[in-house]
């Protein structure tokens, strides 16, 4: 008979947080996902819930605009810190400390008694989306290493990047409509709930073992170029190009923005290196994302207007418009970066799909007073979001690949920030040009049309008309650069646990 000490009992090794984390990696990218999603969402879901906003607290018209640009002045010129604090903090401490601050500061906006309150709600929004956005997407970029696991990773990434902000639409109308303005904030909490579960329990700890200092002097001049930018399109929206204070803020941030360049060349512990924007690929995908944002807040505005005060429809219903474009944008977006990118590399599928893009505004040139959704904007949509998923989700992949492990924070960073500051650009610049179209339409056409209503009601689908004829000269000119500017061939493979590093 044999004893108990004869018995082999197996010795069970102790799973490592990093081989956890990275067995549970698909579990993880729902995580980052929803975390990506929420600071999305947020950049339009408020928009259909301010006029119920407006009357609840009473504030006027002219404050309006600060419950959007609260958040983007904040989240814009706050991102390269973040991005940077989550290189020295640790990915998964930064990532959830973002989530908990966003739903504190949620709660406190969907609870606000007054304008003021609400306004610093959205700021301290923008504050902590600014730490969880690159903590998010740094995370992606380690936790996915092998090229085809990646390239599907990134393409759901990329499609919530892209096309959160029409869900932000419907949501937000869906919210505002059959229960209160508000939840357009609570939501957050539910959002930041199961997202602050999932990193507790599925991501492993993150923490580089090379730490340098911060860089104070780059921290406060990128952060006031960054303020001085995303107000002076803010300010160019509300009163144009040729207000004296759209000018001084412009300058002012371009000027510091140079500052900010310079002090990178000349100190060792910059805060943005610029070994992560000068490499070619990097650089051009920056640009493509800048690009891709100022045509997407493009399609938003002006059709969200044109869906509901020219065809009549109901917010809900706007909001439901945009799916199809979700939907082509998701499945082209998840494709190209599964299939095409790992063998061809990200040269002209960005390329190609901003031209398709281009081409899809173009198509939506064409609509008139009397269009059919089915026949003049359903295809445009179908089109526009197979040249944003072509283009958005490769452009994201190409802006963190080559860069050390060290760097992943603040290159993940400036994808946002490119993103944040090309989709202030593109309202700014759109809702301007399509303001002095309008109003040019008016003047000269006022002797033609005697019917006020009809005159307005013409005037304002010129003015959109206008401003997709823009937005396509500015995707075609995304497509131009990207194939002139990007390394051809493919990205390189990543190293174990890390991004790959560029030769």
């Amino acid at each position: 008979m044999s004893t108990l000490n004869e018995i082999d009992v197996p010795v069970v090794e102790k799973e490592s947080d990093q081989a956890r984390h990275h067995r549970l990696r698909w579990v993880v990218l729902g995580v980052l996902a929803l975390a990506q999603l929420m600071v999305v969402l947020d950049a339009t879901i408020v928009n259909i819930a301010l006029p119920h906003a407006q009357a609840d607290l009473g504030f006027d018209n002219a404050d309006r605009q600060w419950i959007v640009t609260a958040y983007a002045l904040a989240f814009g010129s706050l991102l390269l810190l973040g991005g940077r604090l989550s290189d020295l903090w640790g990915r998964k401490i930064t990532l959830i400390i973002g989530l908990v601050g966003f739903a504190v500061m949620s709660a406190i906006g969907g609870a606000a008694v007054n304008f003021d309150m609400l306004v610093a709600a959205r700021a301290g929004q923008g504050v902590f989306g600014a730490l969880l956005a690159p903590a998010a997407l740094s995370l992606l970029t380690t936790t996915f290493t092998d090229p085809s696991e990646r390239g599907r990773a990134f393409g759901i990434f990329g499609a919530i990047a892209g096309g959160g902000g029409a869900l932000g639409l419907l949501l937000g109308g869906m919210l505002t409509e059959w229960a209160d303005w508000r939840w357009c904030l609570y939501v957050n909490l539910v959002i930041a709930a199961i997202a602050l579960v999932g990193a507790a329990l599925f991501i492993g700890a993150h923490r580089s073992e090379h730490r340098p200092r911060l860089d104070i002097p780059g921290v406060v001049t990128v952060s006031i170029a960054l303020f001085s930018i995303v107000y002076g399109f803010s300010n160019a929206e509300t009163n144009g190009w040729g207000d004296w204070a759209t000018i001084t803020w412009l300058v002012a941030g371009a000027a510091l923005l140079g500052v900010f360049l310079w002090l990178q060349s000349r100190t060792d512990h910059a805060l943005l290196p610029l070994r992560v924007i000068l490499d070619r690929t990097r650089g051009g995908s920056y640009l493509v994302v800048f690009i891709a944002g100022i045509g997407m807040f493009g399609i938003f505005l002006f059709l969200t207007y044109y869906l509901q005060q020219n065809l009549g429809f109901s917010p809900i219903r706007t909001g439901l418009a945009f799916l199809p474009m979700i939907g082509m944008l998701i499945v082209t977006a998840t494709t190209s970066t599964a299939v095409i990118l790992p063998r061809f590399g990200p040269r002209w599928l960005m390329t190609g799909g901003l031209l398709i893009a281009a081409s899809g505004m173009v198509y939506l040139t064409q609509i008139t007073e009397t269009s059919s959704y089915a026949t003049d904007i359903l295809p445009a949509l179908l089109i526009l979001g197979l040249g944003i998923g072509a283009s958005m989700a490769p452009a994201m992949q190409g802006a963190i690949s080559g860069v050390s492990a060290e760097d992943a924070g603040v290159a993940s960073a400036t994808v946002n920030t490119m993103q944040q500051v090309g989709g202030s650009v593109g309202t700014a610049l759109l809702s301007t040009i399509a303001a002095s179209s309008a109003s040019a339409y008016v003047t000269t056409h006022a002797a033609h049309v005697v019917n006020p209503a009809e005159l307005a009601q013409l005037a304002a689908v010129h003015s959109y008309t206008t401003a997709f004829w823009v937005a396509a000269a500015v995707f075609a000119a995304g497509g131009v650069i990207a194939g002139s500017v990007v390394r051809s061939g493919k990205l390189p493979a990543a190293a174990d646990g890390a991004v790959a590093l560029a030769h």
